[in-house]
């Protein structure tokens, strides 16, 4: 099995003083960078996902501004796919099942932004395109949600979410205990 790490929407408008911040993404960008220089390390195909709003007047990665853009410790070098998304599953539109197979992976390691969105849409895509998927749990970021005029703590949610994929779609590891 070859295994490929695909780092999701780690980007700008996520991050203190961008247009969504999230709770933990600091952190939760940390760990990724961690382990992007592990993959490269072990020369593990890289793959990136960048969100790239597709309405001009949206709250959030919108084209043409600095919110778009990656973040620096988890930059794509030369050799490492970027699939340009619009929807939460990173699969839906994009080239990313294609790199992915031309890398010959079978096997997906992920982190990234927001848990309850992205990361949740993709991995059960993933998931139903047959790939074995594990989900680093605190290389990944979420934020407080409101649901029936209450707040759910980010916690909360992020907890929520990884229990729901860990019981059939994914591992769930911390950065530690993937690659030592």
């Amino acid at each position: 099995m070859a295994s490929g790490l695909l780092l999701i929407d780690f980007q700008n408008d996520y991050f203190p003083g961008g247009a969504l911040e999230l709770v933990g993404m600091e952190e939760a960008a940390a760990k990724a960078a961690g382990l992007l220089g592990r993959a490269r390390e072990r020369r593990t195909p890289v793959l990136h996902v960048q969100h790239v709003s597709l309405q001009p007047e949206a709250p959030f990665f919108r084209p043409f501004t600095g919110g778009v853009g990656l973040d620096s410790r988890v930059t794509p070098v030369a050799g490492e796919s970027v699939a340009r998304k619009h929807f939460p599953n990173a699969f839906r539109e994009t080239c990313l099942a294609g790199a992915l197979q031309a890398a010959g992976v079978d096997e997906l390691v992920i982190c990234g932004a927001m848990t309850h969105m992205c990361i949740d849409a993709t991995t059960r895509a993933a998931f139903d395109l047959g790939f074995r998927c594990t989900v680093v749990a605190d290389a990944c970021a979420t934020r407080d949600l409101i649901y029936a005029g209450r707040t759910i703590a980010a916690a909360d949610v992020q907890g929520a979410f990884l229990a729901a994929l860990g019981s059939a779609y994914a591992r769930i590891l911390r950065a530690e205990e993937l690659w030592p």
